[in-house]
């Protein structure tokens, strides 16, 4: 999820009472909720795509970053103490809510398409919930609300309202992933006579009873949109080659650059034009084709 949702998620459980149980109760809930998003550091490297995403948001990060925010806010206690005879900071809950925090990031970055390996560095493996899109209107609202009711209006329980409210929706939309992704599956291995050989079934910026489709059909994609209220799939009329097998793609994936989008991609595809000396090879996603991820490089003419 995008960080606006991961910081309003952050102060909806200090305002629904966590943040009482600690000094630096309500800052710690809402770092820890961005934290594991410190690989955003990576975006300077030319193969950031294959870092993002991983070990930050794997196993041993989840339990060792929680400990090291603990330990700098503990710091910080010590460099400035309360005033006025407040109570200092206590190792104990400040463990528990940057657990709360850094926890909660991983299960939302789970919801959406871009995906999440979470058990790096022991497996690469990416995991995609493709139930929530990266920025979702609908939880900012319902979560912006909450947050702005229990501060301006002295109503603690309108946060914790607002985190219900948003655990159901998210239920609801994980629940409706499934069932539309067994819908396309159904209904392409009927007129296909077999089932695709992957598949994502996305949901799109701000309308919940709409959801994107990629289907992996062997050498070729298909992409489409699955509609609601009857449940339809609609496929584009062209299919777009994956070109994998082409003699430039297959030099092109000597490049560690090229080696690096293909860590992150999901359905990766080539794009070839020649050029003086060459072929540019440009490797995607289907995803995000044109907007994130994408990388061109010159393959040199071969000589027999």
């Amino acid at each position: 999820m995008d960080n606006v949702c991961h910081t309003l998620v952050g102060a909806a459980f200090g305002e629904a009472g966590l943040k009482t149980r600690t000094r630096f109760g309500n800052p710690v809930l809402m770092i820890a909720a961005n934290l594991p998003d410190v690989d955003v550091l990576s975006r300077a490297a030319e193969t950031s795509v294959a870092i993002r995403r991983g070990i930050t948001h794997g196993v041993i990060a989840q339990a060792l970053l929680p400990i090291l925010l603990t330990g700098v806010v503990l710091l910080l206690d010590l460099w400035r103490p309360p005033r006025h005879g407040r109570d200092r900071a206590r190792a104990a809950p400040l463990l528990l809510l940057s657990y709360v925090g850094v926890l909660s990031h991983v299960a939302l970055d789970w919801l959406n398409n871009y995906g999440i390996r979470l058990l790096m560095p022991f497996s690469g493996r990416w995991f995609y919930g493709d139930s929530v899109f990266i920025i979702d209107p609908w939880l900012w609202l319902a979560l912006g609300v909450g947050v702005w009711l229990a501060r301006r209006r002295a109503w603690p329980s309108a946060a914790t309202v607002s985190l219900v409210v948003a655990t159901v929706y998210i239920a609801g939309m994980v629940m409706s992933a499934q069932r539309a992704r067994e819908h396309v599956v159904r209904s392409w291995s009927r007129e296909h006579g077999r089932a695709p050989e992957a598949l994502m079934v996305a949901p799109v910026f701000g309308n919940p009873f709409r959801r994107t489709v990629i289907l992996d059909a062997g050498a070729h994609y298909r992409t489409g949109t699955l509609t609601w209220w009857p449940m339809r799939v609609t496929y584009d009329a062209a299919a777009v080659p994956k070109n994998a097998d082409a003699p430039a793609a297959v030099r092109a994936r000597a490049d560690p650059r090229v080696r690096a989008v293909l860590v992150w991609a999901r359905f990766p595809f080539y794009r070839m034009m020649p050029v003086e000396g060459g072929t540019r090879v440009t490797v995607a996603d289907m995803r995000f084709a044109g907007r994130v991820g994408d990388l061109s490089i010159v393959v040199p003419e071969t000589r027999d």
